[in-house]
């Protein structure tokens, strides 16, 4: 029976992560949810140049891929038989298979200076003629023509034929083919994003503006074109003087279920591989996100989720987002919460509370951290906060979508912590001391001047064991400075795990450390909790065996700001 199941296993279909290209998906037997119904929203709700702005990790790129198979004179249009779009019979006869199709993804242009930067567009950009080289034998094409089609296969090309590439090929395809043109742009905005964290934004604005304007403003052979982003830059900056450009934003109700997992989507997936039982954990972890009036899931995550729980169920959720980014936006939100008031906002979201705040979806990437309301936008923009209810004109309600991006910020806050804490040694010292000589009254006098200082967490959605996590992590940060002292944390003594185990450099003395969250707010009752634990799991004996005489053992409660400190 066991080896039946498996070979049934074995015949599930593939998940697809990090697949981006449509015709691999279905070809080649991924589960794919179905996301067609997004060509006939587009059909029927035309705009010539349409830009859709979505958080990485959303889908943007696969989406992308799916309307250049649709749409391409050489598409396979079997891989679309069987799924929402092969229902519309009218509107594939008109339209699939029907374009000559110009895709290109800016992604890769990532470099740490403008003369670089160039050089591996025209590489990007090359390979989109490269792949119609049968206009040189075309007899639609004067010699003319040929010329500059030629030219733009030219690795050496200069920067005016690479900024008027896309609109020239455009116009020798229509000649051609004597139909206009599908142009689709993938993460337009990423070259803006490394040019202005390496410092040559101004280079880089100018040739995105030049190459979008040339392509989608003076182009007469453009049938319909899609651009993807994460940030709506503004119009003046890049789309100037483009009036036929409709965009559609995380807030705009048009296209929302397009983009990311629906509910029902992803119970379904979990369905299908047999792990029905973890809906409640997926839900918790990755849902949470609202665009227009859909709620949705991070396809990335569920997706890599559901691939590790299918091999090992009991495995715990994990942050997959945190790693495909530098989540520069909350680093820098942090640390710009010098004032109290958005320390005190932090700290409602990270509580899961809502805050309501005024958005602006158009920015340029010098504005995004001139002020702390230009963050939130950014926040707002990458997916860090989503939209809770309906705006009110700018006026938006804003929390943290789930406890992934929550481990994010808790994460973020931690480090900001710990840099802070290495500047202050005159305090660090003195509690590092009254923790040593055996004086809980000072070390709870010194600790709470740290809880004061820094971003606290407070007693609403935030699970009992993060918020020990939280403390047991300043705790650590304080201690980790002492860099002669061993310190362990969660270290398998006597009969149980202590949470902190601290061995000073006097050889005599050892500091067991136990961290409870005063869920009600009685600091007395979590702090003898905490003794009584260290007791009951006799954390000493290890230490005693070692030959250490002077055991000093800890109880630390904490609730918000606020802490207690008692010593066996």
């Amino acid at each position: 029976m066991e080896g039946a199941w498996k070979e049934m296993e074995t015949r599930k279909k593939k998940l697809p992560i990090g697949i981006e290209n449509f015709e691999k998906l279905r070809s080649e037997n991924f589960y794919y949810i179905d996301k067609t119904g997004f060509i006939r929203a587009l059909l029927n709700n035309w705009g010539e140049v349409n830009l859709f702005t979505r958080p990485r990790r959303f889908g943007k790129s696969l989406n992308m891929s799916m309307l250049e198979h649709f749409f391409s004179l050489n598409g396979d249009k079997s891989i679309f038989e069987g799924l929402e779009i092969s229902k519309e019979t009218a509107l594939c006869e008109e339209h699939m298979g029907k374009y000559p199709v110009v895709a290109v993804s800016l992604k890769g242009i990532e470099a740490q200076n403008y003369e670089m930067a160039i050089q591996m567009a025209v590489q990007i950009i090359k390979r989109v003629p490269a792949k119609v080289q049968y206009l040189l034998e075309s007899n639609a094409l004067s010699e003319q023509d040929k010329r500059e089609y030629r030219k733009l296969l030219d690795d050496n090309m200069s920067e005016a034929v690479l900024c008027n590439s896309l609109r020239v090929l455009s116009e020798l395809l229509e000649k051609h083919h004597h139909t206009k043109v599908i142009l689709l742009i993938d993460e337009y905005d990423v070259p803006l994003a490394k040019a202005h964290a390496n410092g040559y934004y101004d280079q880089m604005i100018s040739f995105i503006r030049s190459l979008l304007g040339e392509t989608l403003k003076t182009n007469n052979s453009l049938k319909l074109a899609v651009l993807t982003g994460c940030l709506r830059i503004s119009k003046e900056s890049v789309f100037t003087g483009l009036n036929n450009l409709k965009v559609l934003t995380i807030a705009d109700e048009r296209f929302d279920e397009y983009f990311g997992f629906t509910d029902k989507e992803v119970k379904e997936l979990l369905k299908y591989y047999g792990v029905t039982e973890h809906y409640e954990e997926v839900k918790r972890w990755y849902d949470g996100y609202q665009f227009g009036n859909q709620k949705v899931y991070c396809p990335w995550d569920v997706l890599n989720h559901c691939d590790r729980i299918r091999s090992t169920p009991d495995v715990q959720p994990e942050n997959y987002w945190l790693n495909t980014s530098s989540n520069d936006p909350v680093k820098r939100f942090i640390q710009e919460s010098a004032n109290a008031a958005t320390k005190r906002e932090i700290e409602r979201l990270v509580a899961g509370e809502v805050i309501t705040k005024e958005i602006h979806q158009e920015l340029t990437y010098p504005e995004i951290y001139q002020s702390i309301d230009n963050i939130w936008s950014l926040l707002f923009t990458t997916g860090y906060l989503t939209q809770r209810g309906k705006a009110e004109g700018r006026q938006m309600k804003l929390a943290i979508p789930n406890l992934e991006i929550q481990d994010i910020y808790m994460t973020q806050i931690m480090e900001f912590f710990k840099e802070k804490v290495q500047k202050d040694g005159d305090t660090l010292n003195r509690f590092c001391d009254a923790l040593q000589n055996g004086e809980p009254e000072n070390v709870e006098k010194f600790f709470t001047e740290y809880l004061r200082r820094t971003i606290s967490i407070r007693d609403t959605a935030v699970r009992t064991d993060m918020k020990e996590n939280f403390y047991h992590g300043i705790l650590l940060g304080i201690l980790g400075v002492k860099n002669r002292w061993g310190i362990s944390s969660n270290q398998e003594m006597g009969e149980g795990y202590a949470d902190i185990l601290a061995e000073p450099d006097t050889k005599d003395v050892g500091i067991i450390i136990e961290v409870k969250y005063a869920h009600n707010g009685d600091l007395d009752a979590a702090c003898k909790e905490a003794l009584k634990q260290i007791e009951y799991t006799r954390y000493e004996d290890d230490l005693s065996d070692d030959g250490i005489a002077n055991i000093l053992k800890y109880g630390i409660a904490c609730y918000k700001k606020r802490c207690r400190v008692m010593l066996a």
